[in-house]
């Protein structure tokens, strides 16, 4: 089936890079990202690229930290971007075996809006789809990408196939993923995983999309909190 024979025009996807190197300096996660940015923005995905170091977001759990206590917060417009989205892509490289510290904190600054309700009664990420890339010189992408998608499916978001890409380079301090040599942009392991996570992304959010979201019933804390039960058995322990 040819490539034009869907529609992604009206999806919007975000990529939160959560390099520890901010802006202009060079970073490896941001250039493994570039590939799948690249796919989506071919077949007509707006796709927005945030790098999250360069805007001194307060730690937290709130969506708005400066109502609780600090001076200043750049997380309020990118949890709008957020929203806005359908698909949202965590980037981040590998330190000490997980992901960044950097990383920790957009997922933290996530949570902080998992708890808000869509006009359906959900949990405001129903219908939006997750994925995460990797990468580093030392092991670690498999774990990283199991904590950062089970992250993210916790908080709302719906996880396709194969949704996570990585490229790791020699163990120790090996060549990171742009440096000459380094043989990542061009593994086609690397290449492959990326392709298949971009058009999983982009295939799930089509059809969470014409689907009208998550069907909702069994999932609406509105009503839980009014009394419904949704077919509970609540049982009796003895």
């Amino acid at each position: 089936m040819a490539a034009d024979t869907w529609d992604f025009s009206d999806l919007r996807a975000i990529y939160l890079n959560c390099t520890l190197k901010p802006a202009p300096l060079v970073s490896n996660t941001a250039g493994l990202m570039a590939n799948s940015v690249a796919i989506m923005r071919a077949h007509g995905v707006t796709a927005d690229e945030v790098r999250a170091v360069d805007h001194g977001l307060a730690p937290g759990v709130q969506i708005d930290m400066t109502q609780h206590g600090w001076t200043s917060d750049g997380w309020p417009p990118i949890y709008q971007q957020v929203m806005a989205a359908d698909i949202v892509v965590i980037g981040t490289p590998i330190w000490l075996g997980d992901k960044s510290s950097v990383c920790t904190r957009v997922i933290e600054r996530l949570y902080a809006g998992s708890s808000e309700l869509n006009p359906a009664g959900q949990y405001s990420y129903y219908g939006k789809v997750g994925g995460v890339i990797v990468t580093g010189n030392e092991d670690g992408i498999k774990h990283v990408a199991m904590n950062v998608l089970y992250s993210l499916q916790h908080l709302g978001c719906t996880i396709p196939p194969q949704a996570d890409a990585g490229w790791i380079g020699e163990a120790g301090p090996g060549p990171s993923y742009l440096d000459e040599g380094s043989g990542g942009p061009d593994n086609d392991f690397t290449r492959r995983n990326t392709t298949f996570m971009t058009w999983n992304l982009m295939h799930l959010a089509r059809l969470i999309k014409e689907a009208g979201g998550i069907p909702a019933y069994g999932n609406q804390r509105t009503e839980w909190d009014a009394g419904t039960r949704f077919d509970h058995p609540n049982p009796e322990y003895r």
